[in-house]
């Protein structure tokens, strides 16, 4: 036994050497790749960028997207909580439900309007902004651009695709059930939030979660960087980072 635990301490000390060799590899790769030109820099950035945001508009874009992510699932807007919550201690649990699944499904579908509007933006970046972008302090310096100059162009295309994502999943129904439902109780204010402008402004929020989440990753995994640029691009932005 203590012969057969000496091998077993050999092999487990060579392969967890292996991986520390590929680790130290893969930085004197990176190192050894020199610095990127100009042209280099803003060519590998957009090329990370345009991997990152087509992932994310697919996945948001995919069933359950958006309803599925706790952390951007679209819930009742927030002067319309106290609605809710009035509606299930009443045993409208499903109703409320069907509000929520239903939003959710339409920001899905407006999720698909993104993709080539941050390929544009993308190919509208100049050299100054890929080199800002990448050398700058913020892990979410990308995402940041993407907010400024395609905020606009997002709310125009995905609001119409939500007032229309509302109506055949049956969202707009439910809402006017549901506020109907509430209204009609005693003693309560009348609300009625404009339900497509909020489902688009959180589509659009929950976007750039997801891309800032994409960016952080190739800027702090090797292994994200799965193409020799953005080994060379990201490889120079981290030593100057250090």
């Amino acid at each position: 036994m203590k012969r057969i635990a000496i091998v077993f301490t050999m092999v487990a000390g060579v392969f967890f050497s292996s991986c520390d060799t590929l680790n130290q590899t893969a930085q004197i790769l990176g190192q050894n790749l020199g610095n990127p030109t100009s042209a280099e820099i803003a060519l590998g950035l957009k090329q990370a960028l345009e991997f990152g945001t087509n992932y994310s508009s697919e996945r948001l874009s995919s069933e359950n997207g958006y309803f599925g992510n706790a952390a951007i699932k679209i819930l009742f807007p927030p002067e319309a909580l106290k609605a809710e919550r009035t509606l299930r201690s009443l045993g409208l649990n499903k109703l409320a439900d069907n509000v929520i699944l239903s939003v959710n499904r339409a920001a899905e579908d407006a999720a698909r309007e993104a993709k080539p509007i941050f390929i544009n933006a993308i190919k509208q970046m100049t050299i100054a902004d890929a080199s800002n972008i990448l050398l700058g302090r913020q892990t979410d310096a990308a995402t940041q651009y993407f907010k400024r100059v395609t905020t606009t162009e997002l709310m125009q295309k995905f609001r119409p695709v939500i007032q229309t994502s509302l109506g055949r999943v049956g969202a707009t129904k439910y809402w006017s059930d549901a506020i109907t439902a509430y209204n009609q109780i005693p003693l309560t204010a009348d609300i009625n939030p404009d339900l497509s402008s909020y489902v688009a402004q959180k589509a659009i929020e929950g976007l750039f979660l997801e891309i800032a989440q994409e960016e952080l990753k190739i800027r702090q995994n090797i292994s994200s960087r799965n193409t020799s640029l953005l080994q060379k691009v990201f490889g120079y932005a981290d030593r100057n980072r250090q």
